[in-house]
Formats: C-alpha cells, structure tokens, sequence
C-alpha cells in the first residue's frame, strides 16, 4: 500500500480545524502529521475539543514558530488561521518547503487584486507574488485549474451558498445581472470560536439579525467570481444574517429571468449542470431545501421556486458552513491537487435530527 500523504491542520483548536481533523481521521490517504494552535500550544486535541479523547495518537498542538517547514515534509498543508495572519505563514512554509500543497481556509488569497484586497481588508497584501499564482477553490466551477494549483484559496462560506446556484445561470445568461438580490443567513459558528460579547448566549439566544449591511467583505469576492462568470462588471445585492443555530447557512435569492425565461427554465439549467456532480443536489422544481438537510455533510441542497410576479424566480440553497462551507470544501481541494477521487473522504450522509 502507498504511504500515506502528510497533512498539516494550521490552526486546529478553532471550528474549522476541528472539523478538518474529524473528516482527516476518516480519510483512507491521510495521516495527520502536525497541528497548530497559538494559545492552546502544549496541549492535545482531547484538551481543546474532547470528541477526540479516542484518538491518543494525534500529534500535540505547537505554535507555528516551533516548526521547521523543510523537516515536516508536509505533502499538504490547511491553513485554518485567522484572516491577515496566513499570508505570512504561507509564504514561509512555501519558500522552505515549495513542494507543500496549501489550501487556505482565510480570505488572504480569495481576491486576485491585491488593490481591492487593501480596499477590503485594510492593510496591504503580504504576500503578493503568491497571489499571482492562487487558484480559487469552488471545484463545481474550477476544477481543472485547482488540480494543477500549489496554493488553493478556498472560498468563504456565504460565497460558496450563493455562488452554486448563481455561477450557472449567470454563464448561460439566463438571469438579469442588475436584479440579483442574496439573503443569507449564518449559525453561530460562522463567527468563529474566539471569545466574543457579542456571540454569548444571552446576546443572540431568541433573536435574529442582519450585519455588515452594505459593506460586508465578501461582497468583495462574490462581485470578483459572478464578474468572471458574466465577463462584465457585476455587483448585486447581498445582506447576512446571523441565526441562533450552531450550523448552517440558508440564502434566499431573488431573480429576474432573461429573454421569457421562467422559473422552470432555471431549474431546468440548474439540474442538467449538476447532474454529475456529487456534492450538488438539485431538488425537484417548487422543493427548497431546510439547512438540517445538509448538516454534517459536504452536500449543497438548491431548490427553485416560481415568485408571484411573473418574470422572477426565487433560488433556496443550503450547506453546513463548516463542511461544504470550509473544511469539508477543503478536503475536496486536497482530494483534488493530489490527484484522488473527489469524494474521498467526504461520503458522510447528513445527520438528522
């Protein structure tokens, strides 16, 4: 049997990390190798999450600046790190071990300007050179460039939700570009696991509420991909929401057909472009998806509707943020870049209730 490949999690005490090592532990061509947590270093991964108590043998945690990137010998590396940190992180590891795969789980190689990065995050771009060369990682829309691809930017969650259902009738020109409007909301843990007063309990247990309205960064990354598709400028309406639930993401998008294109039409689009795709699932036309459809699994529920004002159609797409919307995502990339069946790894059935 071959060896197994030598993997890195980057950040292994936050929600992704974790969840990174749960689908990594499952994984048949794996083994993980090292994993990385500033303020939790010296400790195990049964110290900060004790769902793992049964697997002893996982490596201790270390702080990045312990690691020796050439002695390591990753074969792939996950950067489950804060936003602004990896760029510097990346660039180390990739200059004193440049045969290492990396698939990003921040925002730091989502944009391909480094202008608009500046813009959008507020500080420069550290890491520039390596942009040039980062692959963003939505494997449905580019896969062929991400199986070649050193450095893979894995797209954001809320991106990935409106991106799968969007990207295809954007393509075939199907929709109005200056009438799409995304209203997407967000469990708790898309907030990450840091100590926070707006994220206790008390502060959002029995509400609901929009945030970052009109200025949420990634409207930057969604302009850059539905642009792509179209190839023109496209900007559209897009407002999150935070939900009381600890998974998933639910969007609601709006749109106007083109050309007498009913709702019909789109779903018709929809389900011949993911008719082969294993982690798409495209429900019978009026069905919309409940995000506990898709929670713990790697899939992406879309359902289309028919609105009462004739012309418009109303897409529902739905995935767990942590699995399809970063770590589960993730693996798919590896899978990819070197070289394995896509869906390695990632054949969990969604947990219900």
């Amino acid at each position: 049997m071959a060896a197994k490949a030598r993997i890195g999690v980057l950040g292994a005490s936050g929600y992704t990390g974790g969840e990174l090592v749960r689908l990594l532990l499952r994984h048949p061509r794996v083994e993980i190798a090292l994993l990385t947590a500033e303020r939790s270093a010296g400790k195990s991964m049964r110290d900060v999450f004790p769902q793992f108590s049964p697997f002893p043998r996982l490596p201790p945690l270390v702080g990045i600046a312990e690691i020796d990137w050439a002695a390591a010998a990753l074969d792939v590396a996950f950067c489950a790190l804060p936003h602004a940190t990896t760029q510097k992180v990346v660039k180390e590891l990739l200059a004193r071990s440049p045969a290492t795969k990396v698939i990003d789980l921040s925002a730091d190689f989502r944009l391909r300007d480094v202008a608009a990065y500046a813009r959008w995050y507020g500080h420069e771009h550290q890491a520039p050179e390596l942009q040039k060369e980062a692959v963003y990682g939505l494997a449905e829309i580019h896969r062929r460039a991400i199986r070649n691809a050193r450095l893979v930017a894995n797209p954001g969650c809320y991106t990935t939700c409106a991106q799968l259902p969007l990207i295809p009738l954007i393509r075939q020109k199907a929709i109005d570009l200056a009438e799409i409007v995304i209203d997407a909301k967000s469990g708790m843990t898309g907030a990450g696991r840091a100590a926070k007063e707006a994220m206790l309990f008390s502060e959002v247990a029995e509400g609901f509420n929009a945030y970052g309205v009109g200025r949420h960064r990634h409207m930057a990354e969604l302009d850059q991909e539905f642009s792509l598709a179209a190839g023109r400028e496209v900007i559209v309406t897009f407002t999150p929401h935070l939900v009381p639930m600890n998974r998933g993401i639910l969007s609601t998008i709006y749109v106007r057909g083109r050309r007498g294109r009913r709702a019909e039409d789109l779903h018709a689009i929809l389900l011949k472009f993911y008719m082969k795709e294993p982690f798409v699932h495209v429900l019978p036309f009026g069905e919309t998806p409940h995000t506990r459809h898709v929670r713990g699994s790697n899939m992406t529920f879309i359902g289309v509707a028919s609105d009462r004002i004739p012309g418009r159609a109303i897409l529902v797409s739905a995935l767990d943020n942590l699995v399809k919307g970063a770590a589960g995502q993730a693996v798919q990339n590896m899978n990819l870049v070197m070289g394995w069946p896509e869906t390695t790894g990632l054949e969990q059935i969604a947990l219900f209730p």
